[in-house]
């Protein structure tokens, strides 16, 4: 039996560009800067975002630097998105700690 079938209703479908729209403000509030495209922290590349035809792909850096090491991750689910966020999040902590 499926999860739909479980519960009795489809989630809402996933749209791409508002996914954008959202990751963009969540990015802000974690502290990151936007320009040209690419979110940054203290100067440095941390997550770029572009929809790729239904999904959302997003690269993520491994760590700061000034020649970053890309992480590529594609979203099909606001579901994948939110755990990004909050794992990011945590990610940034992590980096401000070592940096302070």
């Amino acid at each position: 039996m499926s999860e739909q079938e479980s519960w009795g209703f489809a989630p809402p479908p996933f749209k791409a560009d508002e996914a954008l729209a959202r990751l963009k403000r969540d990015l802000r509030e974690a502290g990151l800067t936007e320009r040209g495209g690419v979110f940054e922290r203290r100067g440095m590349a941390i997550v770029r975002a572009s929809v790729d035809g239904a999904a959302l792909k997003v690269e993520t850096v491994k760590q700061p630097a000034r020649s970053p090491d890309w992480q590529v991750q594609t979203f099909k689910s606001s579901g994948e998105l939110r755990d990004y966020v909050a794992a990011l999040k945590k990610k940034l902590a992590g980096w401000s700690d070592r940096d302070d």
